[in-house]
């Protein structure tokens, strides 16, 4: 725990930021970075070794489900938030599909009431697109507190849906900031449906299929093109995406998840059933070996976990029974460590898509870098751990992972989030002290 004073020193890790990657000390006053370097004459109330460890930028992961209100028997804010600071992730976006839907002043204000002293990171909320409060949308995405407009154009969320074109033009005609688009073809969906198989959940990803995700991806674009504003496509999953989305980088950006970026069809189906089953669908190597390529391309700006917590025994009904979505966020960082030390990535690429990139997308106030008058949000990981994610550890309220039994190597040890140390190996040692997240 801090003292009064608030000073702090991480002393001897190795930092990566906008500068590179280095052995250095990071100070820390007020829950800012007030000196980086080596900083051995320079007092503090508390020093925390952190020789042999890293520092990243705290990451953000700006695409999780929550469910509170309306279904918190599966997840509410403090168990989502503490499983976010468990697994290194310093703050969290917060997606409207609860219940009622965010989708105004009144139901934003009431997830912001609701979280206050109950969240372990920092927080920021969507507000949903729907028919009814397209005119309101430009004052509701300048709220404080509020991440940015989310767009469904093909999903099954009933009123959050807006799937024709004059609709979305006219949302992007009166927005200013950057929306998220969950980019599936509503139409093309509806076509389809009797391409499922009951009792065969391989046959999600031949109904939801790649061409439905790039029919929306294009429609998105030509009316992006047309209004002059920037979106961001979130959870891109097909190599049409990422290849058509490369010449369109002046107005798109993209995020890619981590199941997408570690699973392949057919074997991830075979082995875990609708454990894997998500929207859009978890697709086979090819398209894997595509998302991969954005990254290491520059084309990819974030990772999101698309945390979406479902009870297990509604996982193991017969599909298309069983819901789509599966817990991530505590899981985000480990995995994608295991990825850099696989050589898949970068640690510095890393830290651009889970830190800097959030807060470039979305114009997010002193967060995103290890930076003097930056927040001191830190996700301190050992890059030699090597761990087994299991149920056991999972934090979220349905307690299972489709990773359970996956041995990772790299593993977050300590989280920190504007100087209050949250979590150090693998405990909570800071009550929730989590605030809203501020946009420029």
């Amino acid at each position: 725990m801090m003292t009064a004073s608030g000073d702090l020193i991480l002393k001897g890790g190795t930092v990566v930021n906008h500068d590179g990657i280095g052995a250095c000390d990071v100070a820390v006053a007020g829950g800012r970075i007030t000196a980086i370097g080596d900083l051995a004459r320079l007092p503090a109330a508390e020093v925390i070794d952190c020789r042999g460890l890293t520092l990243l930028p705290g990451v953000i992961d700006t695409h999780v489900h929550f469910r509170e209100p309306g279904q918190t028997q599966k997840e509410d804010m403090e168990s989502g938030s503490r499983g976010a600071v468990l697994g290194g992730v310093t703050a969290v976006f917060d997606m409207p599909n609860t219940d009622p839907f965010t989708i105004s002043e009144a139901t934003l204000a009431d997830k912001i009431a609701r979280v206050r002293g109950r969240m372990h990171c920092d927080y920021s909320f969507y507000i949903g697109a729907t028919y009814e409060n397209i005119s309101e949308l430009h004052a509701l995405e300048h709220l404080p507190c509020c991440a940015a407009v989310k767009i469904i154009m093909g999903a099954s969320f009933s009123k959050l849906l807006v799937e024709d074109d004059a609709s979305i033009l006219e949302i992007l005609k009166r927005i200013d900031r950057r929306p998220a688009v969950h980019s599936e073809d509503e139409y093309r969906l509806r076509e389809r449906a009797g391409q499922r198989i009951a009792g065969d959940v391989r046959s999600h990803l031949v109904w939801r299929d790649e061409l439905s995700a790039l029919m929306a991806t294009k429609r998105l674009i030509a009316m992006a093109r047309e209004t002059g504003k920037r979106v961001h496509v979130v959870h891109v999953s097909t190599g049409s995406e990422i290849e058509f989305l490369a010449a369109h980088r002046d107005i798109a950006t993209i995020e890619v998840t981590p199941h997408h970026l570690t699973f392949a069809a057919p074997e991830c189906y075979e082995r875990l059933g609708a454990l894997v089953q998500i929207n859009p669908p978890v697709r086979d190597a090819a398209h894997r070996a595509a998302l991969w390529r954005g990254i290491n391309d520059g084309l990819v700006d974030t990772v999101g976990s698309d945390h979406t917590p479902q009870f297990l025994l509604e996982k193991q009904k017969p599909y298309p029974d069983c819901p789509p979505g599966m817990p991530g966020v505590q899981t985000l960082v480990p995995l994608m460590l295991d990825h850099v030390n696989a050589g898949r990535l970068s640690l510095s690429r890393l830290a651009d898509l889970t830190s800097a990139g959030p807060a470039r997308v979305f114009g997010i106030a002193n967060k995103g870098r290890i930076a003097v008058g930056y927040d001191a949000d830190f996700t301190v990981v050992d890059l030699k751990r090597q761990e087994t994610i299991t149920n056991k550890w999972i934090a979220s309220r349905v307690g299972w992972s489709p990773y359970d039994g996956m041995r990772v190597t790299g593993w977050p040890v300590g989280t920190f989030v504007r100087g209050h140390k949250v979590m150090w190996e693998g405990a909570l040692v800071t009550p929730a002290r989590g605030e809203a997240v501020r946009f420029n």
